[in-house]
């Protein structure tokens, strides 16, 4: 049975009293006198009535004479005396009340079983949907008074403006009311109270409801807290658009009215916080809009005096839309330009368009740009061109940008395995017992972690550890310290977020010790990170099946003979005799089979039918693949993860790209070790990790990830091997599910 009391509600004590004080086990509920019976034109009426009171009474889940909704004895005593007691004798009035003409009588009738069936219907939901089951005697006892007002021409203001906004709903949903002198009044007001407790919805519903007198001054409350919003609706050509035009006593809705018409507006959307302050023109905007390095550059200007305004408590509006809009610009017309001519061996040709960039320019550029910019981009352009024109000093460059996302920076750094270099250009300490600049940078790097917004900060630390543990053990180890000393400075403080960050956090950097043998399924409920046993890629009988997706392009129709003849040798037996799919099964050793769909050319589907087909076999053979191999472009990406299996332990994404794709893999396989490229991938990886995997699990060994990403390093002599993050350095993912697990089973308990 649902709990009562959804909301802060009336006393109890009005609740009863409202109900009748007289309301004692025994008490008999209202009854017409012998003889009466309803006029015949009104008797389907009064049956309607009836059946809203029976079926209200089983909302419950009960069946029986009662409307029980919580555990609350003598509330529940009163509610079903008001349903069945003062619904009856209503009706009755309403029928005998020797005023009201047939088509009065009719409409009343039909009042109350419509706010019965209101109630029915609403007072199971929750949120703003759902009304309080405690307020029913109240909204009775309120529509009976509407219905005396009404009937006198009186206003039923007073009696709804009065009420919470779920009883007022429920009485307005009688649907009667509509020519009373007080309705315009109750609807504006049910209004207001509507977006008082919803503001996102403010816009929206005066989309529906332009002409309520009180529309100018919630455009105007509101306009400011959704900016983004105002300016989608003003540019609208509706009445709620021109409405928002027409406003001109408010500067604010008045700018961003006129950026809304401008063909040129969501290049001033981002700067209108300074627009509003006077800091920026759009005279400014105009000279560079058109300029792709100027526009850039005042992106970056006004970025850091958004920074440095925030530092001093002042956070300018809209300041989220100028970081998105400096990301786009940074991706597109810089990145991507320097990304695709990484084959380019001139340097000064490949990074020409960086030449005329600032440090700071430089710098955001890379923390923008963060899962999409090569290594090679990072490594030999950006990174070397930023540092020079800071004078190599690191120190420098954060106290320019007001550390705004260091730790986004230092996690590519470390990624990049530039961290130990970007470290050593801080100056050492002038005096002794002072702590050197890079060391309190690393201890800034893992603090209050707790205290900032969502969980980007938590992970890009997470995802850091990995390739810092690797190359530079020192940082590693200070950072393991200062990790546990904000963990225990968390539980001084009392600050579970806290608890639970740095909690996760230490055991995920213990895990990368394989030596401490670190249980994370145990300890964070989530796989191990650094290992996948060979158990857990096996079946019941002991066999592990691996599924193969390559597409029917030139490109797929090229390789596949390679795969092929790649088991084409004693320890692997090759069956084609399906013209849908290959079949490799292991001669010796563990019991491992490879399934690969046929690449049948792409022109008709016929890679589609090929893929659909080997599913189908799988299924009906009952085998669940608990590793998926994915060969392809990048657009051929998501038609794998939506047919791979669920039960994936491990999953290649040998497509270009493809490290890009984390999030919607683990949304379909949530226990995946995760391997992908940050840009080209290509036969000279994806074949020898094929090769490496299949016999790793021929030979029956667990997949350990850092000794088996250190064998493939000595196979592949390609460069783009830089650009392939193995699962163990895909901790952020890791943390954040380890975090919303845990926050998740702390609630419940």
């Amino acid at each position: 049975m649902q709990s009562l009391f959804k909301k802060p509600i009336l006393s109890l004590f009005l609740v009863l009293g409202m109900a009748g004080a007289a309301a004692q086990p025994g008490d008999t509920y209202f009854r017409p006198p012998d003889g009466y019976k309803p006029e015949f034109r009104r008797e389907r009426n009064h049956e309607l009535v009836q059946q809203e009171q029976r079926l209200i009474m089983e909302s419950d889940g009960v069946k029986d004479n009662r409307f029980a909704p919580g555990e609350i004895e003598p509330l529940n005593k009163a509610l079903t005396y008001a349903l069945l007691h003062e619904v009856n004798r209503i009706a009755y009035q309403i029928e005998t009340d020797p005023v009201f003409d047939h088509r009065l009588k009719v409409n009343y009738l039909f009042g109350l079983e419509n706010l019965l069936k209101f109630f029915r219907e609403h007072w199971k939901r929750t949120g703003i949907e759902g009304v309080n089951p405690q307020y029913l005697s109240m909204l009775i006892a309120t529509y009976e008074a509407c219905v005396s007002s009404d009937k006198k021409g009186s206003s039923i203001a007073d009696l709804v403006v009065s009420l919470p906004y779920d009883a007022g709903t429920t009485i307005m949903a009688a649907g009667i009311f509509e020519k009373n002198p007080g309705y315009q009044i109750c609807r504006e007001n049910l209004l207001l109270k509507y977006c008082t407790l919803l503001p996102e919805k403010t816009f929206p519903v005066l989309q529906k409801n332009p002409d309520v007198l009180i529309a100018d001054s919630l455009i105007k409350v509101v306009a400011r807290k959704f900016p983004r919003q105002l300016y989608d609706y003003a540019a609208a050509g509706d009445r709620l658009g021109q409405r928002i035009r027409a406003i001109q006593d408010d500067a604010f809705v008045a700018l961003v009215a006129r950026m809304a018409l401008s063909k040129s507006g969501q290049q001033y959307f981002p700067f209108v916080d300074n627009i509003l302050q006077g800091r920026t023109s759009l005279e400014q905007i105009d000279a560079v809009k058109e300029d792709t390095l100027g526009y850039y550059r005042l992106l970056v200007a006004t970025q850091r005096d958004y920074v440095k305004r925030a530092l001093q408590g002042d956070t300018a509006m809209e300041s989220k839309a100028l970081g998105r809009r400096l990301e786009d610009k940074a991706r597109s017309h810089f990145v991507t330009v320097i990304n695709a001519l990484h084959n380019e061996k001139d340097l000064q040709v490949r990074f020409k368009i960086l030449q005329p960039l600032s440090a700071a320019e430089l710098y955001y550029l890379a923390v923008s740009s963060d899962g999409t910019i090569y290594t090679s981009s990072f490594v030999r352009g950006v990174y070397p061109l930023m540092m020079s024109r800071i004078g190599n000093r690191g120190d420098s460059l954060l106290k320019e940008i007001r550390f705004d996302r260091y730790r986004k920076f230092i996690k590519m750094a470390a990624a990049f395995n530039t961290l130990d270099e970007f470290l050593a250009s801080f100056p050492t300490a002038t005096r002794a017992g002072v702590e050197d600049p890079a060391n309190t940078l690393m201890r800034a790097f893992v603090k209050n972690l707790d205290k900032t917004d969502g969980l980007e900060d938590g992970a890009d630390v997470a995802d850091s550890y990995a390739s810092i543990a690797e190359n530079l053990q020192p940082v590693a180890k200070r950072m393991l310290e200062n990790i546990r000393e904000n963990q225990q400075e968390a539980v001084q403080q009392g600050s579970r977020k806290g608890m639970i960050i740095y909690s996760i956090l230490e055991k995920l950097f213990l895990s990368a010790d394989s030596t401490r043998k670190i249980d994370l399924t145990k300890e964070l409920g989530i796989p191990p990170v650094y290992q996948v046993p060979f158990k857990d890629l096996a079946d019941d009988s002991g066999r592990v099946h691996v599924q193969l997706f390559i597409y029917g392009d030139k490109d797929g129709i090229g390789v596949f003979p390679g795969l092929v003849n790649m088991f084409n040798n004693s320890n692997w037996k090759i069956d084609p005799s399906s013209k849908y799919w290959i079949r490799v099964t292991a001669a010796k050793g563990k019991p491992v089979t490879l399934y690969m769909n046929r690449p049948l050319p792409e022109e008709q589907n016929e890679d589609a039918k090929a893929q659909e087909e080997l599913n189908n076999f799988l299924q009906q053979q009952g085998i669940t693949p608990r590793i998926t191999i994915n060969r392809g472009h990048s657009y051929n990406a998501p038609y794998t993860i939506a047919q791979m299996s669920p039960a994936s332990k491990i999953v290649f994404m040998g497509s270009c790209g493809g490290y890009n794709m984390i999030h919607d893999i683990l949304q379909k396989a949530p226990d995946a070790h995760i391997i992908g490229t940050k840009q080209i991938a290509d036969a000279p990886v994806n074949n020898p990790f094929l090769r490496l995997l299949m016999e790793k699990l021929r030979t029956g060994n667990d997949i350990e990830w850092i000794g088996f990403w250190n064998e493939l390093d000595k196979i592949v002599t390609d460069k783009i091997f830089e650009d392939y993050v193995p699962p163990h350095k895909n901790l952020g993912a890791l943390f954040i599910k380890a975090y919303t697990k845990a926050m998740t089973s702390s609630s419940t308990l």
